[in-house]
């Protein structure tokens, strides 16, 4: 599992990690809501280098990309679900408007963009040239954002297609083929005796004693 730093922090680790010969990739975004689009961009962004830092932008700053009712979830949550994705060292949460500054300190190898860019139109092109970073497109084709995926819920709200859950089905005794209990038909219960025999009471017996446990009883996805 990647670590959530300060700026500070990162730096020391980055610096750490060059001593030693390993080699460095950055990615950034606002992952808000995380799908598979982001964990396919973050996964090849780490087959770039040894190391991967991810830079999140802060809560203001998504609101100002994205829009007043954004984010959805918290900076420091969106940081902590990223850390703990496979592939990913390091987490840190940025205010500025681009990742410039973080580029200019940290000087990764490699600045890994999606493929909604080309390396020409990466906005850090120069700044990533002019240190002797080099800029790698990583990821799937651009079919996921969270846009669509709120969107997708709205519309499932506003619909009212939401299944209900089984269990829900059986306390409502709505459940396919669900058997009106003896209770509700006015019936009483069968004799144990009757029970012991049919062996219907064996269906109440404790959960360890029908496995046979008894035995006592991880993060990278």
């Amino acid at each position: 599992m990647g670590a959530v730093l300060s700026r500070d922090e990162l730096l020391r680790c980055v610096q750490e990690d060059r001593a030693a010969g390993r080699t460095i990739a950055f990615a950034n975004g606002c992952f808000d809501l995380l799908h598979v689009g982001h964990v396919r961009y973050l996964q090849a962004a780490a087959a770039e280098a040894d190391r991967l830092v991810v830079a999140i932008n802060d809560d203001r700053s998504v609101a100002g990309l994205k829009g007043s009712n954004r984010p959805i979830l918290p900076e420091r949550d969106r940081a902590e679900l990223v850390a703990a994705l496979r592939g990913v060292d390091y987490v840190v949460v940025f205010p500025e408007p681009t990742v410039t500054p973080l580029l200019l300190a940290l000087k990764p190898d490699v600045h890994c963009k999606g493929t909604d860019y080309t390396v020409e139109t990466v906005p850090e092109r120069d700044t990533v040239r002019a240190y002797g970073g080099r800029i790698a497109i990583v990821g799937d084709p651009k079919d996921h954002s969270t846009r669509d995926l709120l969107s997708r819920i709205r519309d499932a709200l506003r619909s009212g297609t939401g299944a209900e859950p089984e269990s829900d089905r059986r306390q409502n005794g709505t459940g396919a083929g669900s058997a009106p209990s003896r209770h509700q038909n006015g019936a009483g219960s069968a004799p144990a005796s009757n029970q012991r025999q049919s062996g219907a009471g064996s269906e109440m017996a404790p959960r360890r004693d029908r496995d046979g446990a008894g035995g006592p009883p991880r993060s990278e996805p």
